[in-house]
């Protein structure tokens, strides 16, 4: 058995270095009749400081049989050097000696602000033994001259001694000298008082052990393995941003067509896009009135860049379709005309990449001037009403989230008939929609209402096999990137829609979001919830659910005392039953070990200490 001592801080005195008496510790160890060892064998390590210089190692023996290690470490700067060497002793010390010198503020405020806060932390009720050394100089002297005061000054008092030891619940000793008195009966008698408390309580806790194991000399308890840890699932990345900007360039389901003041053609856009992120252009396409915004700067800017063209006699006018014909916008600034294509571009991919849009207008306009007023107007543009422009540094909105975001998004037109050119209908009801969003965020309805189909060329079109409600959800995802279904029902709901129309992103959220709601069901609830987990199973296996379908027989098989007991449970394949029987927890060897136990421990008539 040993006893492990930590000793901290530098009782030496600052002023008197030359006259310095051996350490605390060293001397205690010398003198003590208690601790056998001669001074050849108490530094253990004086040869090794070298590998290890946090502390200085003393090793003897106690009480004639009893170990006694004892790690001393003066400096705070070599304590902190090493710091998991410092900590790890600190954590399995017995008994923690804290000293300072009352002649040397230094070193008291080195424990002070140093050590004791480490010693909070890893303190676990262990003693600590606060021992002031030293007597106090000029403190019996009532001279009041500069230099005594000065002298006093410098001194530890009593008192700052004792409110470190209430702060810390040590015991606090005053040593005016390392003589045998203070050490060998002061210093000695309480730490040897507290090295008896420390080999009661470690011998107590060996005969707790001694008894536990005696307790079960017949059969072990059987060990309850771990359960498989269930596949873990990856999310797919999100592409809305990509999405919406290769829409641009895709020239599909075009609305707007903006023209150079000659009435030469610029570029090709959709009103739902720029409407989403700019109130000028939803005040130009009549989304909203100039009595709903209240903005003079966004009306003049709208006023003074823009002007809608429906003459009948406008250049290829003649061409366009009688069905419903792109508007014409003709931008009456040629400077901004001419950078029209990179603005767009900058708009299209979420308003936020400020730089990029600057370095493509300079590499067009040469002038300074220029490149600002066209970069101001784009500025108006993205304005929000009521609001000072708060884009005025470009620089500082690199870092954030795309405009979708905190402006006026996409969410803001979904089931609105709002500039919508296809109408669903579901269940006896309507639901309003916009080509560009769909095409640009479905491959399937970019087929469909591009391809040879009857959706290309209708307005209304029916949707079977959904419901309005989530039908509903699967357009939010596609208009924002994200949906919170309600439950598990209808999260499985929105993963055969997402499945039917191959978006496999949301078929991924909606994974997760069922097994986010599983794993967070206690035992209790999933005993007695209504849903029919092998249902579950099954629908996520015939829509190609691959991932949520492993997840599931995984979880049938770790909570299998629960889901055995279902009917449903009847109703697995021989395939999924095998792998249930081979992966399930608790095993049935376990179960076996167990039941074996019990009888044993019955036969015996003892009360089991682990079950």
């Amino acid at each position: 058995m040993s006893i492990h001592i930590v000793a901290l801080g530098n009782e030496g005195d600052a002023f008197h270095q030359d006259n310095r008496p051996s350490g605390l510790i060293r001397t205690y160890l010398g003198r003590s009749p208690l601790v056998s060892g001669d001074e050849s064998s108490l530094l253990l390590n004086a040869t090794s400081t070298v590998a290890r210089p946090v502390f200085t190692e003393y090793q003897a023996s106690a009480f004639g049989n009893v170990k006694l290690v004892v790690h001393d470490c003066p400096v705070w700067d070599i304590f902190d050097s090493d710091w998991y060497t410092s900590r790890n002793l600190i954590g399995s010390a017995d008994i923690i000696v804290i000293k300072y010198n009352v002649n040397d503020k230094f070193s008291f405020h080195e424990v002070k602000d140093n050590y004791i806060p480490v010693i909070k932390r890893a303190l676990n009720s262990v003693p600590v033994i606060i021992a002031a050394v030293g007597t106090r100089q000029n403190e019996e002297l009532p001279c009041t001259c500069p230099l005594c005061t000065s002298d006093r000054g410098s001194c530890v008092s009593t008192t700052e001694g004792i409110h470190l030891a209430k702060e810390l619940g040590a015991t606090y000793l005053e040593l005016h000298s390392l003589d045998d008195f203070y050490i060998g009966k002061y210093f000695g008698g309480v730490l040897e008082y507290f090295m008896i408390q420390a080999l009661n309580q470690k011998t107590s806790e060996k005969m707790k052990k001694r008894k536990m194991n005696s307790s079960f000399h017949g059969i072990r308890p059987p060990q309850l393995e771990q359960p498989e840890k269930m596949p873990v699932l990856k999310a797919e990345a999100s592409h809305y941003n990509s999405d919406l900007n290769n829409l641009l360039f895709c020239c599909q389901c075009v609305d707007v067509v903006f023209y150079h003041p000659d009435l030469k053609e610029v570029i090709e856009a959709h009103k739902i896009v720029l409407c989403a992120v700019s109130h000028v252009f939803m005040l130009l396409f009549n989304v909203k009135s100039p009595t709903d915004i209240q903005d003079s700067s966004i009306i003049r800017t709208t006023q003074d860049l823009f002007a809608i063209n429906r003459d009948t006699t406008f250049p290829g006018a003649s061409q366009e379709s009688s069905g419903n014909p792109p508007l014409r916008v003709i931008v009456k600034d040629a400077l901004f005309c001419s950078c029209l294509s990179d603005i767009l571009r900058f708009i299209y991919s979420g308003a936020f990449q400020w730089e990029e849009l600057e370095e493509d207008i300079r590499k067009k306009l040469k002038d300074s001037g220029d490149v600002s007023n066209v970069i101001e107007k784009v500025k108006c543009i993205l304005k929000t009403p009521g609001k000072i422009n708060c884009l005025r540094n470009c620089k500082t909105y690199q870092a954030r989230k795309p405009l979708w975001f905190y402006n006026t998004s996409l969410k803001f037109f979904l089931n609105k008939p709002m500039l919508a050119d296809v109408v669903f209908e579901i269940q006896g009801t309507t639901v309003p929609a916009h080509r560009a969003i769909l095409v640009a965020r479905c491959e399937v309805m970019a087929a469909m209402f591009n391809g040879n189909y009857m959706e290309a060329k209708s307005v209304l079109i029916p949707v079977y096999g959904v419901s309005k409600e989530t039908f509903l959800s699967f357009l939010e995802y596609l208009y924002t990137d994200s949906c919170c279904p309600a439950g598990i029902f209808q999260a499985m709901c929105l993963l055969i829609c997402a499945e039917m129309y191959q978006v496999s992103r949301l078929q991924h959220i909606c994974e997760l979001f069922i097994i986010t709601q599983l794993q967070s069901m206690p035992s209790r609830e999933l005993a007695s919830m209504n849903l029919d987990i092998v249902d579950l199973l099954k629908k996520a296996k015939f829509h190609h659910s691959d991932c949520l379908s492993t997840w599931l027989l995984h979880f049938i098989a770790t909570n299998y005392l629960i889901f055995s007991q279902k009917p449903e449970f009847q109703d697995l394949s021989v395939e999924e039953r095998s792998f249930v029987e081979k992966h399930r927890w608790p095993s049935n060897m376990y179960l076996k070990q167990l039941a074996e136990y019990r009888k044993y421990i019955h036969s015996r008539k003892c009360r089991c200490l682990v079950m």
